[in-house]
């Protein structure tokens, strides 16, 4: 931590985005803190899957009540099915869409146990997952190193994301370990969530890909119309 502004709370450490800020990016993930990093969109913060309470905390570093699921943000297509179990519709979008703003909703695998605060409460039936491969190396690259992140974007619950690391260091202070400085984010609009965890693919949220581009993408290959439960139109 670094020293803030008299009568501030001390601001997170800031180390550029490149090899040796990732290297450190995941020491600081493996030693358990939560750690900011830049994605495609909009900077997210990360936990470790592996440490408890860590889901936990994320929600408490944003102030909000743990009632939504938190994403997890792979490295690729393949980390996927070390959490959930991905039919042919899900295979489809993600071989089309990824990296890139679509989070895909997964049946979980019976056999992997998972925090119960990852879905945000009691499990649907089946009991399902959030996954997505952004189209950003850092976060690609951290979870290379220590498998998949759940993470949140970097703000305090009911205000505007954060755009760069300045922001995030006063907005969320202490409670994270380490921002990942890539410079300003992208922004848009956050990924499009797509639930694929049942016969009829369902969006959840409208997003980055647009709904037209999914429906087009499984209409050609023979699957149904995805329903419409969607907002942020």
């Amino acid at each position: 931590m670094t020293p803030g502004r008299p009568g501030e709370p001390p601001r997170p450490r800031r180390v550029a985005d490149g090899p040796a800020g990732r290297a450190e990016a995941i020491r600081a993930l493996r030693d358990g803190g939560i750690v900011a990093l830049p994605t495609d969109t909009v900077y997210g913060i990360a936990v470790a899957l592996t440490v408890p309470d860590g889901i936990e905390r994320l929600f408490a570093a944003k102030d909000r009540p743990p009632d939504r699921a938190v994403p997890l943000l792979l490295a690729d297509a393949d980390q996927a099915a070390e959490l959930g179990r991905l039919g042919p519709a899900a295979r489809l979008l993600a071989a089309a869409l990824w990296p890139g703003g679509l989070t895909l909703v997964v049946p979980r695998r019976e056999d992997r146990p998972l925090p119960v605060a990852l879905t945000a409460g009691p499990e649907p039936e089946p009991a399902t997952v959030g996954v997505r491969v952004p189209d950003h190396d850092a976060p690609r690259a951290l979870a290379r190193a220590l498998g998949p992140l759940p993470t949140t974007s970097a703000n305090r619950s009911g205000e505007p994301e954060a755009r760069d690391a300045e922001a995030i260091g006063a907005t969320l202070g202490s409670a994270v370990a380490l921002i990942l400085d890539g410079g300003p984010a992208h922004g848009g609009p956050p990924s499009t969530v797509v639930d694929v965890s049942g016969d009829v693919p369902r969006i959840l949220r409208h997003g980055a890909i647009p709904a037209e581009r999914i429906a087009g993408i499984l209409r050609k290959a023979g699957f149904p119309e995805p329903a419409d439960a969607g907002v942020g139109r």
